[in-house]
């Protein structure tokens, strides 16, 4: 979803620093590696009139990391409407979740339980799901998510 700072969470990741990005407009490409490990990583945008271009995206993708505002609850809603829209194509049958918990540096945000709880992912049971609190501005919970990701994708 736009205005999320997925693209700064890639290139904090890609580069170690922060970086000034603009909403993505079609996607970005990279490769991040963490402990030797490669991720081929695609950043799309968050668009409404993008959004449909998505699952042209989905082919081979072993993990879904997505990127919400947990400060923002007047969007949960459309986030987990969303969510479940990727989750649920014929191509991501496999793919395992790590949602970043963004904006964690704000009082309002929401915290991991209250996000699994709005997002639906408990009733999840066909797949491994994780809730990483983050902070695209200071990189906080970042390493933490590609951990989890590291330990629970098939190589």
């Amino acid at each position: 979803m736009e205005e999320l700072n997925h693209s700064a969470i890639l290139y904090k990741l890609k580069l170690g620093q922060s970086v000034t990005t603009i909403p993505t407009v079609g996607f970005n490409v990279e490769t991040v590696t963490w402990k030797k490990i490669k991720f081929n990583v695609w950043d799309v945008g968050g668009q409404d009139k993008i959004r449909p271009l998505w699952r042209h995206y989905y082919t081979g993708t072993q993990a879904l990391i997505f990127v919400m505002d947990a400060a923002d609850r007047d969007r949960v809603d459309e986030a987990r409407v969303e969510l479940h829209r990727i989750i649920n194509d014929r191509e991501m049958k496999d793919a395992i979740i790590l949602v970043f918990a963004n904006k964690q540096d704000l009082p309002e945000a929401m915290k991991p339980t209250e996000i699994q709880d709005k997002l639906g992912l408990n009733r999840i049971r066909d797949r491994q799901w994780h809730v990483q609190p983050s902070c695209a501005a200071t990189g906080d919970g970042l390493h933490e998510g590609l951990a989890w990701l590291s330990q629970n994708c098939k190589v």
